[in-house]
């Protein structure tokens, strides 16, 4: 394992471990395949899907050797997330006017989101390295899954939230597992930068997408679907875009099983985001090189909130190796799409709903061929943001601002590092 910086190419050992290139890039995890066989690890990995109170029962350590040969077995934190479902629905083939499409449940992970398949791998990496405080900025999604594995971990976490925009039932369930919650007056995008200056001074891991072992933890997602399939995977993969991490691992799996030989074809990848948060689709729709920040961003599906989301470049990178595409769509065609998921049995929280909304567009479009074959990504369970249920099935809020559960406050160095512990 090595690190590589995505804009100057500079590399670096895996365990000098830090978040930027010196020319301010991000930087990708990149393995040496060369003396794998497919075949064996194939047969490996149908292997452990019969473990049973171990690492590898995780859905997500059950590929450790392409996610993270060299982590130590006793440093994994898992609660064996991944193993999540794989459905078809009549209703949602109705919905979308495709005969083939299922759906890939991620929000059957134990805290509720795809985030467990990421945040299992950086918090054990976190750990390997000797840090007990963690830390991320987050719209909810993030937040929660942190509290849980540092908790597990028995470390402490510390998780910065905008103020306002997002489900405090994710909030909540964050301060649930022990975590210090701090309400910021600004963006994810201003709690990004905080850390990325602050985090080495407090002493904190920081847990978001920029660290790139939570992408290769979220890669196990496409490796898990590709299994599902026997290796034989659809024509189209749709995922939302907030922070662009999770369409980043997408692709990055894809590419790894690729050159692997596991898959024998390469599926085209959708990336959909919320028309109030959309910069990356107009980059890509404008044909830009360069992502101009939304900077008031806003969208219901609020873990899609995200206006500067740090994860473009390499979400850039993966539209042109998988020749895909980008849509955006409106908050009502997400909360309708999410009535039907919801309707099927499914379930999901509104920014999971993006992405039949942006099948179903691609297809009315004709953009996806109605004979095609698509997998929607759902990311978060249906419970994250009952406000969202409320609002669209009886036209009211519940939402409070639970003030006394949070530690209101600016993001300043001096105020932060005396709730640091």
């Amino acid at each position: 394992m090595k690190l590589v910086c995505i804009d100057c190419g500079q590399e670096m050992p895996s365990n000098d471990f830090i978040y930027h290139c010196t020319c301010g890039g991000l930087l990708d995890i990149v393995h040496d395949f060369h003396n794998y066989d497919a075949d064996f690890l194939k047969h490996l990995f149908n292997e452990r899907l019969a473990e049973r109170m171990t690492p590898y029962a995780s859905g997500v350590w059950r590929y450790k050797e392409l996610i993270c040969p060299e982590l130590p077995e006793d440093c994994i934190v898992t609660k064996y997330e991944g193993n999540t479902g794989l459905y078809s629905s009549e209703l949602i083939q109705r919905y979308t006017g495709l005969n083939q499409v299922s759906l890939k449940a991620q929000s059957e992970n134990p805290s509720g989101s795809f985030k467990d398949n990421g945040m299992t791998v950086a918090v054990s990496h976190g750990k390997s390295l000797g840090y007990k405080n963690f830390t991320c900025t987050s719209t909810g999604n993030t937040s929660s899954s942190l509290a849980m594995y540092a908790s597990i971990a028995h470390a402490n976490s510390y998780v910065f939230v905008p103020n306002k925009d997002i489900s405090i039932n994710k909030v909540l369930q964050t301060i649930a597992y022990g975590s210090h919650v701090f309400s910021i007056s600004g963006t994810y995008d201003d709690g990004i930068q905080f850390l990325e200056k602050y985090s080495s001074d407090l002493g904190l891991y920081v847990c978001n997408s920029i660290n790139p072992f939570r992408i290769e933890g979220q890669k196990s997602i496409v490796y898990e679907i590709a299994q599902y399939l026997n290796w034989d995977l659809p024509e189209w993969i749709i995922v939302p875009g907030g922070a662009l991490s999770n369409a980043t691992a997408l692709g990055k799996g894809l590419h790894e099983l690729f050159t692997l030989g596991f898959i024998e074809k390469m599926p085209r990848v959708a990336i959909v985001q919320a028309d109030g948060a959309s910069p990356f689709h107009k980059m890509i729709a404008q044909e830009k090189n360069e992502l101009t920040p939304e900077l008031h961003p806003f969208t219901r599906a609020s873990a899609m909130n995200i206006g500067n989301p740090p994860s473009w470049k390499k979400a850039m990178h993966i539209i042109r190796q998988t020749n895909g595409i980008t849509i955006s769509v409106t908050d009502d065609e997400i909360l309708d799409a999410k009535a039907i998921i919801d309707k099927s049995g499914i379930g999901c929280e509104p920014a999971s709903a993006a992405t039949v909304a942006g099948l179903r567009n691609l297809v009315s479009q004709q953009v996806i061929d109605k004979e095609e074959s698509a997998l929607c990504i759902l990311t978060g369970n249906i419970l994250k943001d009952t406000d969202a249920l409320n609002e669209y099935h009886f036209g009211e809020s519940n939402h409070s601002t639970f003030k006394n559960a949070l530690h209101p406050t600016s993001l300043a160095y001096d105020t932060i590092k005396k709730y640091i512990l």
